[in-house]
């Protein structure tokens, strides 16, 4: 039986059961709202319901076949990723970038450049680096030691990044972002060439997963020809 991990709530389910239905197959949640279960009509497949963020951990583990999440959680919770999964379709929706932002009150801070200057001043300043609170450790760390930014501590922030600069636990941000809304809310703004990922919701299959039985269904669904 083949098993799809999708998103156990809000708009990305919902998207999920609507992008799956269009190709034939129905998917629909049951039990009571708080209970994280469904069903997919037909034989021959099971439906996994998940966070977002678990799913790349069951595709690599093999404990799902497909699963559907953003590709900003594929890339920074797998490390090599693309040995454990391989994408099979963007679903044209969930579409957000990964940005780093700063206080706009920062007026000469526009630029990465601009950023790894003030670290280095924020820290002679004041004797430890400069804090980014993220959730996405490995995706930023590689990105900033790519473009040469040193002078820096990422602390952990699992919701409500926005207001860690506000709340004086962090002096910049690096955060999935899709109208921009919530950061000129808090009085943020994005760095001008600081887009580290452009994530949407994606499909992928396990490497562990059933060869003869996923291919099969992604057949079914149109992926496969």
């Amino acid at each position: 039986m083949v098993k799809i991990g999708v998103p156990s709530k809000g708009r990305l389910m919902e998207k999920t059961f609507e992008w799956f239905g269009q190709r034939g197959l129905r998917m629909a949640k049951t039990g009571s709202e708080r209970e994280y279960a469904g069903v997919v009509e037909g034989e021959g497949v099971e439906l996994v319901m998940l966070s977002a963020g678990e799913i790349p951990r069951e595709l690599a583990a093999g404990r799902i076949d497909l699963g559907v999440t953003g590709t900003d959680l594929v890339r920074d919770k797998l490390a090599d990723w693309d040995r454990q999964v391989s994408e099979v379709a963007a679903l044209g929706f969930g579409q957000a970038d990964l940005i780093i932002a700063v206080p706009v009150a920062w007026i000469d801070v526009d630029t990465l450049d601009d950023l790894d200057a003030a670290a280095a001043a924020f820290r002679v300043r004041h004797g430890f680096r400069l804090r980014i609170a993220t959730k996405y450790h490995r995706l930023v760390r590689d990105y900033l030691t790519a473009q040469g930014v040193a002078d820096y501590q990422l602390v952990d922030s699992q919701g409500a990044t926005e207001g860690t600069v506000k709340n004086l636990t962090a002096e910049a941000i690096a955060d999935i972002t899709s109208s921009g809304e919530t950061l000129r809310a808090n009085h943020l703004k994005v760095l001008s060439n600081a887009v580290i990922l452009q994530s949407q919701a994606m499909l992928y299959r396990s490497a562990l997963a059933r060869g003869a039985e996923v291919s099969a269904l992604l057949e079914k669904v149109g992926l496969l020809h």
